[in-house]
C-alpha cells in the first residue's frame, strides 16, 4: 500500500506560480510511477503530466506544457508539480497519484493510488 497526501494548493492570479507537492509513505520502497491530474467543475479527471520511478522521463497534457513541471525525489519519497503561467483554465482539483510500475501511462485507471486533492483557483 501507498499513501499520497497533496499540498500546496490556493488561490493565484493569472499569470502566476504555484508548487503542488505529493507526498508517499507507505510500501514505497518498491518502483512506482506518479502522476498528477486534475478536475475542474463539471468535468472528468484528467490526465495532467507523468513521471517514471527514475525520474528521467516525463510527460505532460498538451494543454500544460511548457507551463508545468513534474519533478519526484525518490529519496524523501515526494513529488512536485511546478505550475507556471497559470490560467483560469487551470483551475481545478488537482490530484497526485501513483502506480506499481515504472512508466507512465495516461489513463486513470492505471493508478493504484490516489491522494484526496487540493484545490488549485487560477483568477483572472
Amino acid at each position: 500500500q501507498v499513501q499520497l497526501v497533496e499540498s500546496g494548493g490556493g488561490l493565484v492570479q493569472a499569470g502566476g506560480s504555484l508548487r503542488l507537492s505529493c507526498a508517499a509513505s507507505g510500501r514505497t520502497g518498491s518502483p512506482y510511477a506518479m502522476g498528477w491530474f486534475r478536475q475542474a467543475p463539471g468535468k472528468e479527471r484528467e490526465f495532467v503530466a507523468g513521471i517514471t520511478w527514475g525520474g528521467l522521463a516525463r510527460y505532460y497534457a498538451d494543454s500544460v506544457n511548457g507551463r508545468f513541471t513534474i519533478s519526484r525525489n525518490n529519496a524523501k519519497n515526494t513529488g512536485d508539480l511546478q505550475m507556471n503561467s497559470l490560467k483560469p483554465a487551470d483551475t481545478a482539483v488537482y490530484y497526485c497519484a501513483a502506480r506499481q510500475a515504472t512508466a507512465v501511462v495516461r489513463p486513470r485507471h492505471e493508478y493504484d493510488y490516489w491522494g484526496q486533492g487540493t484545490q488549485v483557483t487560477v483568477s483572472s
